[in-house]
């Protein structure tokens, strides 16, 4: 339904236009970028990323598989070689929000944080009004650890963040339920 591929500056148009107003920028990417998204700022983000042999961050786009559409993004970074860990960020559902796109992308991410990076931990924070993604990372078997109260203003209005988590053995646990 759903696979991962790397995001390259081919895919910098359809990110902006995706991302086109303030709001949604922030909700997607917290105080990194400003309004609007540029090239440039893209090029930026896209520095060390999906590389294998020196992890820093993997950034994918998320494609349909029955039409080779792009529908969304998503990126793992904060990797800890030390830790083993990662956080997942910049999730965006662009298009067919609704149709079940959330779960199968954070679920290919897991897979990769975990099967091929061997990481034992990976989190990620998302804002407290946003319910279907909380409802979605629940889902893929994140567990909410905690609330950051008003990390980020916006319109002279506050917004908490929801940290949530899943670790390796609920992963793989998770894995053998639904496979047997």
């Amino acid at each position: 339904m759903i696979k991962l591929e790397p995001f390259t500056p081919a895919d910098f148009a359809q990110l902006i236009a995706w991302v086109n107003t303030e709001r949604l920028l922030y909700e997607w990417s917290g105080s990194l970028f400003s309004f609007p998204l540029t090239p440039g700022a893209l090029s930026w983000y896209l520095e060390g990323a999906n590389d294998f042999a020196n992890p820093e961050v993997f950034i994918y786009k998320a494609v349909e598989t029955a039409t080779g559409r792009a529908v969304g993004h998503i990126s793992l970074g904060g990797i800890s070689e030390r830790n083993r860990s990662g956080r997942i960020s910049r999730v965006l559902v662009a298009e067919g929000k609704g149709r079940g796109y959330c779960a199968p992308m954070v679920r290919a991410l897991l897979q990769i944080g975990f099967e091929q990076l061997h990481l034992h931990r990976i989190d990620l924070g998302v804002y407290d009004f946003n319910h279907a993604a909380i409802r979605c990372y629940k889902r893929c078997g994140l567990q909410i650890d905690g609330v950051m109260r008003d990390v980020m203003r916006h319109d002279d209005h506050y917004w908490s963040l929801v940290e949530m988590s899943i670790l390796e053995d609920e992963w793989r646990a998770q894995r053998a339920s639904q496979a047997g």
